[in-house]
């Protein structure tokens, strides 16, 4: 099955590809940064970066997790 990604999800699986587990992390601090000085917008936008990044590592775990079960 073909799954069209979102660009959110793009730029999360790029993000996580480059910087591994700690950009969710990262992500997080940079929108509570941007949004503590009044860039709200920006700061939503990296929040959803930061949540598809999360989805994404959640669907690969629980992708390892099925596989471990058929073994």
């Amino acid at each position: 099955m073909i799954r069209l990604h979102t660009m959110t999800e793009a730029i999360a699986l790029r993000v996580l590809a480059r910087e591994g587990i700690a950009a969710i992390w990262q992500l997080q601090v940079a929108a509570g940064i941007a949004y503590r000085t009044g860039h709200s917008g920006p700061a939503a936008s990296i929040m959803e970066i930061a949540e598809a990044a999360e989805r994404v590592l959640m669907r690969r775990e629980n992708a390892c997790v099925n596989i471990e079960q058929q073994r």
